[in-house]
């Protein structure tokens, strides 16, 4: 007696696309900013803030849009990443909107020409922030697209980081350009083009690059020839630093090109290498420029040039402000961090969180930029494709070590550098480069944790014939 058995193949077992989590994080990420909202009315005025409806429903709203076009199209994406950058720009607009109340902040812009609230724009960037997150999402099916235009990255962002020399200093910097009335911070978007160079070109040159022609004190020399691309990247973020005076962004180009070496060759020498590099670079740049040497002066002594320049007043006025704060905060809306003037929604928008949140709320605020670098970095490790990885790595090195020269500088650990937080500061251009780098960080994410798909069946396993006695 024979029996024949058909057989079929079993398919690949279905992962969770983790997007109800995600919508479940994301009503927290809306709450606490509209909490935070009503704090400050009340603070102020003693009662509810009259626009605190209209902001809740546009974060949620906006919130909203996003969670669809990542469930639509991102459906097994990080599930942590878009909460955690809606608290930081929910809590941003929190903060923008409560310096705008201030009567000092108000009394200064009109003595400057007129005041005009912030708030507002800095919604209508978020907006735009979502539909650029959006965009890139619907438009970026797989991210090993951009592989395709490493060399082409590479001459965008030159130009992105050339253009500001042309046009007038701002502060004492030339990190803006002005196009029909509109401002632009091009550095800001600079660093996701700068990123998907590195990781076209380094996923090829990496294993020339981490070859060694000698041992010293432990470390691999790199070979002579190997060091061009360090030295090229070190002159060019050295010419940026001398003609533009943009501290910010050489230490965010150049650090951001020795963290992605390091990935691609495992070699400590590179980092080394960069620090003394970019720390010579620095000193000698700033033995010669006025507006470097100013404020390494400020940062080396605030206090011993209080009340003789902008850049001593403002280091100053922010160490007294986290110094107030102390360990809970004075509360939020009951701070003075807006006698930092015209700076106190955008360089040091942080001080506000210090003295009102006080360290509780600036290490809340950090763990948070921390959470979002290492998902992009777990990200990074879950990535199949050594582009991808480069990428996600890339992306995250660059938002920390924005968050570090940011946060460093208004805490005095570094030289102030005028750049500003991720999401929370007062600024278009960083609000739109930053939805974008989320939008191409969740992209990997999705294609790194989709399931594989099953295998085609073979025909030889169609139909098993079993045969019993």
């Amino acid at each position: 007696m024979s029996v024949v058995t058909n057989t079929t193949t079993i398919g690949a077992i279905e992962a969770p696309s983790r997007r109800n989590t995600e919508l479940f994080m994301l009503a927290f990420a809306v709450a606490i900013p509209v909490f935070a909202y009503l704090n400050v009315g009340l603070a102020l005025d003693g009662k509810v803030p009259a626009g605190m409806a209209g902001y809740g429903l546009g974060l949620g709203l906006l919130a909203g849009v996003a969670h669809l076009v990542v469930r639509k199209f991102a459906p097994y994406s990080d599930p942590l990443l878009l909460p955690l950058a809606t608290l930081l720009n929910g809590l941003g607009l929190v903060l923008i909107w409560r310096l705008d109340q201030s009567p000092r902040l108000i009394y200064q812009a009109n003595l400057r020409g007129g005041f005009s609230p912030d708030a507002p724009k800095q919604l209508l960037y978020s907006a735009i922030g979502i539909a650029f997150f959006a965009a890139v999402l619907i438009l970026l099916k797989d991210h090993r697209i951009l592989q395709r235009y490493t060399y082409i990255s590479m001459a965008g962002a030159l130009v992105l980081l050339i253009l500001p020399m042309f046009f007038p200093a701002v502060n004492g910097a030339k990190i803006w350009i002005n196009i029909a009335g509109f401002t632009i911070q091009p550095g800001e978007f600079a660093k996701i083009i700068i990123a998907i160079f590195f990781s076209g070109y380094l996923m090829v040159k990496r294993d020339a690059l981490a070859l060694a022609s000698r041992r010293f004190l432990g470390l691999y020399l790199p070979r002579g020839r190997d060091l061009g691309p360090i030295l090229a990247i070190w002159g060019i973020s050295i010419l940026i630093l001398v003609f533009e005076t943009d501290l910010g962004t050489s230490l965010l180009f150049f650090g951001l090109f020795v963290v992605m070496l390091y990935v691609a060759t495992e070699r400590t020498s590179w980092i080394v290498f960069g620090l003394l590099m970019s720390v010579g670079g620095a000193v000698g740049v700033a033995s010669f420029e006025p507006h470097v040497q100013a404020r390494v002066n400020a940062w080396l002594d605030p206090f011993s040039c209080y009340g003789k320049s902008d850049a001593c007043d403002q280091i100053g006025q922010a160490l007294m402000s986290f110094g107030s704060g102390g360990t809970l905060g004075t509360g939020l809306g009951q701070g003075n961090s807006d006698l930092i003037s015209y700076a106190a929604n955008a360089d040091f928008i942080l001080t506000t969180v210090g003295e009102e949140l006080g360290l509780a709320g600036t290490m809340a605020f950090l763990m948070i930029y921390a959470l979002i670098i290492e998902r992009g970095v777990r990200t990074a490790l879950a990535a199949r494709d050594p582009f991808g990885k480069l990428l996600a790595i890339g992306l995250s090195g660059a938002f920390a070590i924005q968050v570090f020269v940011v946060a460093g500088g208004v805490l005095g650990l570094i030289p102030l550098t005028g750049m500003t937080m991720p999401f929370v500061a007062y600024g278009g251009s960083s609000v739109l480069a930053n939805w974008a780098l989320i939008g191409i960080l969740i992209r990997i994410s999705d294609t790194a944790r989709r399931p594989a798909p099953a295998p085609a069946p073979s025909p030889d396993a169609e139909m098993t014939q079993v045969v019993r006695p």
